[in-house]
């Protein structure tokens, strides 16, 4: 059972960026463009799990994640579609955590729909868990008379992972539909559930891709256990995690902190080609996407390379005052003359 929520199928598109390996070509599948407040992965997830939600006839749904997680955002808005009251337990710093949340990226949107915001520090969340936080707010929740759905990080249970088994069916119709054969399929991995559905998808599709999946937080040994249990949970016999795909480190200082040189890459992209790309996710996955071709160049020679943009522009928002001296670095904003206009 699914619910159509995102704008599908997203648009796959030849992506000029300057200085790849020669015979590479960059193509992009724009996940980005699933819809507006609901952009990017997670809502091909949430087609599955509000669906399930609805169908057990729960009253409320509950999500947790990061002060700007793109799928606490789109989780909100999804819900609040479908009439059920949105809860997102967040987690924020020590010496945030007390005040109001306030109305940066993400947060605008979850306020504006009406979700209701719990947020908990770094170290306690990293102390009692997620499974555990989720829990406790599950018995609060039903104690008021309420029958809440939980929807773990990421919305990336085995359930979740439907949304990019899915994915991989609509990418081998596009790229037949393009008269492409896709090498290699990239993207960013963050909660596990986007690359297991991509990773498992492709082998049962028959793409013959390969799928490579940069880890923004966590290390490549965690992701391969994490989707090994995801498989498990699906039923999946077949290979392991480890065949399916290749884990890189694209974690750089660590999870939503951006170093100058990944920002740039940001930066560089929409100069050159339009296309905005969040600094948590898919712009750390593309820095390093690209570090590995500059370091390897033979590996990438003549493969055609499709990255899975899996958006979360919202979070730009939250990276201003370190974009800020990026942007004016460019040197095109002025104070116009207009005394030659007067004289028209």
């Amino acid at each position: 059972h699914r619910f159509r929520l995102g704008l599908l199928p997203t648009p796959i598109h030849r992506w000029q960026l300057p200085d790849l390996p020669p015979g590479t070509e960059l193509w992009v599948k724009r996940d980005d463009l699933s819809g507006m407040q609901l952009s990017g992965n997670k809502v091909r997830k949430l087609e599955f799990l509000l669906a399930d939600a609805v169908a057990k006839q729960h009253d409320c749904v509950i999500t947790i994640g990061g002060i700007q997680s793109n799928h606490a955002r789109a989780t909100a808005v999804a819900a609040t579609y479908l009439g059920l009251p949105c809860h997102l337990i967040l987690r924020s710093s020590r010496s945030l955590v007390d005040g109001d949340p306030g109305l940066v990226g993400n947060l605008l949107v979850e306020r504006l729909v009406g979700a209701t915001i719990h947020q908990v520090s770094k170290e306690e969340y990293a102390s009692i868990g997620a499974a555990r936080l989720g829990a406790a707010l599950t018995q609060q929740l039903t104690q008021q008379g309420l029958k809440p759905y939980y929807i773990p990080v990421g919305g990336s249970s085995a359930l979740g992972c439907w949304g990019y088994l899915q994915a991989a069916e609509e990418i081998a119709q596009q790229q037949a539909e393009l008269g492409q054969q896709f090498d290699v399929l990239a993207s960013a991995c963050g909660s596990s559930g986007t690359t297991a559905g991509l990773a498992l998808g492709a082998k049962l599709a028959g793409l013959g891709a390969e799928v490579h999946a940069y880890a923004v937080c966590d290390d490549p040994g965690y992701f391969y256990d994490e989707i090994d249990g995801l498989l498990q949970e699906l039923g999946w016999a077949g290979a392991g995690a480890r065949q399916l795909f290749t884990a890189h480190n694209a974690k750089g200082l660590g999870y939503a902190i951006s170093q100058e040189e990944e920002l740039k890459t940001v930066q560089e992209v929409a100069v050159a080609t339009g296309v905005l790309l969040d600094p948590v996710y898919s712009g750390k996955a593309l820095h390093a996407l690209l570090a590995d071709m500059r370091a390897d160049p033979e590996q990438w020679r003549g493969k055609k390379v499709l990255f899975v943009h899996t958006g979360g522009l919202l979070g730009m928002y939250d990276k201003v005052q370190q974009l800020q001296p990026l942007v004016e670095g460019l040197g095109r904003s002025h104070r116009m003359d207009v005394s030659a206009a007067m004289k028209l």
